[in-house]
């Protein structure tokens, strides 16, 4: 499954989603990383509390070399001692549980048995099932958001392109169609416009995707190549 997730989101990225997939990433690991110095302080952020070993002192930078960019990681410092994410110690198969996570993203929601299979992957302890289910709502808020959010401005140059994705549904193993609408405006600047999920390429599939579009406001398309 970790070749076909680097496979779906190299894909999503050459048609325009780069940035998006960067951003994403950064959001999976940002927060981990604080979840993990919570419970290793026995503090949250501001939070009073008796038993506390000791403070947060801001951020250093590092960035993160991956086949979906390089992330900016901003590593929380200490007072007293030092912090350093399991994530980034030598051999962890880091991009392979962050990019099968993010593929889990796009093509059908995310569980808190996922994440906390992400989170064992990349080697970190400690993070509490609540902690999870707040990552969990946060990632699944963006990508609905990237995926539903109204298009503006006029399209000339559309792009329709499809994929075929092996996911578990019910135990079992199967295949799902996924459909792209890839934009270019009059500036040359190209972006994807849409997503869809469907249990093949049938027109009634296609139809629907493309009305979806044209309700989240697609305009002014000239030439649509598919």
């Amino acid at each position: 499954m970790a070749d076909k997730s680097m496979a779906f989101l190299e894909w999503l990225g050459q048609q325009g989603g780069e940035d998006f997939l960067r951003t994403l990433a950064e959001r999976v690991l940002d927060p981990l990383m604080e979840f993990e110095v919570s419970n290793r302080i026995q503090a949250e952020r501001y939070e009073r509390t008796e038993g506390r070993q000791t403070y947060r002192n801001g951020y250093r930078e590092r960035p993160l070399h991956t086949r979906l960019g390089t992330l900016e990681l901003k590593i929380p410092k200490l007072r007293q001692g030092t912090y350093f994410p399991s994530f980034l110690e030598p051999r962890r198969l880091t991009e392979q549980a962050l990019t099968a996570v993010i593929q889990e993203a796009w093509i059908g929601g995310l569980s808190t048995r996922k994440v906390d299979d992400l989170v064992q992957a990349l080697g970190m302890t400690g993070i509490s099932k609540s902690q999870v289910s707040a990552l969990c709502r946060d990632i699944d808020e963006r990508v609905d958001s990237f995926l539903n959010r109204s298009i503006e401005g006029d399209w000339p140059y559309l792009w329709l392109d499809a994929t075929y994705l092996k996911v578990r549904k019910g135990g079992c193993v199967v295949s799902v169609a996924a459909i792209m609408a890839v934009g270019v405006n009059a500036e040359g600047r190209r972006e994807i416009l849409g997503i869809g999920l469907g249990d093949s390429e049938a027109q009634v599939f296609w139809t629907e995707f493309l009305r979806s579009l044209r309700r989240r406001g697609l305009a002014g398309v000239q030439l649509v190549i598919s």
